[in-house]
């Protein structure tokens, strides 16, 4: 952790990333895929316009109508919906008429209807949850796009300016092969030279181009922040309140709560029936009572467990499942944790070799460009000596977008949103 402490203090005095800038050059091939800086937007911006057109959108819009539906059950004052009957006999001499009327109602058993609000209760809970891990997950791809595509976009610029110097070289070798310091071969190898970074911009460019690609693919936009960088959040472990181990926890509750909502439902739902009679005759018929009469009546299910039993048994896979999945969340959010520190120690200790090696290497270049200038080495050495320099300078400014790109990813694996 000393290391971590250091690099913060580091990173106030190194060159890194101030603003993000789009280079527009003209390109090398016709495919192109713009895109803009606006200042206006944020990191923290960017994932939520992600997030409104997200494909889980609609997954986590229906967790909610679930929800909700679970929840206006639990309200209701009957285990179910209620039912109506209505029976008329007519005897066949047409003076005796019958008339029943009943209605059925379902009665919550003893506790039930508490599991069921608990159960509401859950679901609301769960799906609010399931949208905050979703959004860290969205947050993850975000990150890793516009860092992706700032690393590309360095290692496109550093091949344009190779581009420049190369040409710049070939033009002083062929103006001393014209005064006929330099043999026509030397010529030929500055220009070989020069074809060779012209290819590596090409493809330095593509790259570029996919990586432009892959965050409006993610973000469905062709803008960005005009900075995104991040403040080290430095936790020594995995918290519990990480979105996404919340999330199945979430989960797990919920499912404990619907197999205890379904065990309340025991054999069945004991039904309450309220119903009238009618007994009415035409002139004087002995075979009616002519009366009028109400009755209530109460069924009770037993003896059914065993059917209730596989239902059960089936959510306790379930449950069991999401533990099994909780508990293999948390080794991987460790794992993922210690990688996350491990890479911000080891590209810090990177970024100070690197940025060594570019200044010895600059330093050797001045010396070799005069040693050429007066026809100590020949150009082939020279141009060894530009390769390794340049090099060197393009792993100082990876490292450092690396070392930015590193933080980012570090709150990503400790569960802190932008």
């Amino acid at each position: 952790m000393f290391v971590l402490n250091l690099f913060i203090k580091a990173l106030t005095v190194l060159l890194l990333i101030a603003t993000v800038a789009i280079a527009e050059p003209k390109p090398t091939v016709a495919h192109e895929d713009p895109i803009e800086i606006d200042k206006s937007l944020t990191l923290a911006k960017v994932v939520d316009l992600t997030m409104e057109k997200f494909p889980d959108m609609a997954w986590l819009q229906s967790l909610e109508e679930e929800a909700t539906a679970i929840k206006q059950r639990g309200e209701s004052w009957t285990a179910g919906a209620s039912q109506a009957g209505l029976r008329y006999q007519n005897m066949t001499s047409g003076t005796v008429h019958y008339v029943d009327a009943i209605v059925q109602v379902p009665l919550w058993n003893l506790g039930q209807r508490d599991a069921e609000k608990e159960r509401g209760i859950k679901a609301e809970n769960s799906a609010d949850l399931q949208s905050a891990a979703t959004k860290l997950r969205i947050a993850g791809l975000v990150r890793g796009a516009l860092w992706d595509m700032e690393l590309q976009r360095i290692r496109y610029e550093q091949a344009r300016a190779e581009i420049n110097i190369f040409e710049q070289l070939l033009a002083k070798v062929e103006r001393r092969v014209e005064l006929g310091d330099l043999p026509r071969a030397d010529a030929l190898l500055a220009q070989t030279e020069l074809l060779q970074k012209l290819s590596t911009l090409t493809l330095a460019e593509a790259e570029l181009m996919h990586a432009r690609k892959r965050y409006s693919s993610i973000t469905q936009l062709t803008k960005v922040p005009s900075a995104y960088q991040e403040k080290l959040v430095g936790l020594k472990k995995i918290e519990f309140n990480h979105p996404t181990f919340v999330a199945i926890n979430s989960q797990i509750e919920r499912k404990q709560a619907e197999i205890n909502a379904l065990k309340l439902v025991g054999s069945g739902q004991t039904n309450l029936t309220v119903g009238v009679n009618s007994d009415r005759t035409q002139n004087n018929d002995p075979r009616s009572n002519q009366t009028e009469s109400f009755n209530i009546g109460v069924n009770i299910p037993f003896g059914g467990s065993e059917h209730l039993q596989p239902h059960v048994a089936a959510l306790n896979v379930e449950l069991n499942r999401l533990i099994a999945d909780r508990e293999q969340l948390f080794r991987n959010l460790e794992l993922a944790h210690h990688e996350a520190e491990h890479n911000l120690e080891v590209n810090q200790a990177e970024l100070e070799i690197a940025n060594e090696l570019k200044r010895v290497a600059e330093e050797h270049l001045g010396m070799m460009q005069l040693s050429f200038s007066v026809g100590e080495i020949n150009l082939m050495e020279l141009l060894r000596v530009e390769s390794r320099t340049q090099q060197a300078i393009l792993s100082a400014k990876e490292r450092a977008i690396m070392s930015e790109r590193d933080i980012a990813l570090y709150n990503q694996a400790v569960g802190v949103l932008p």
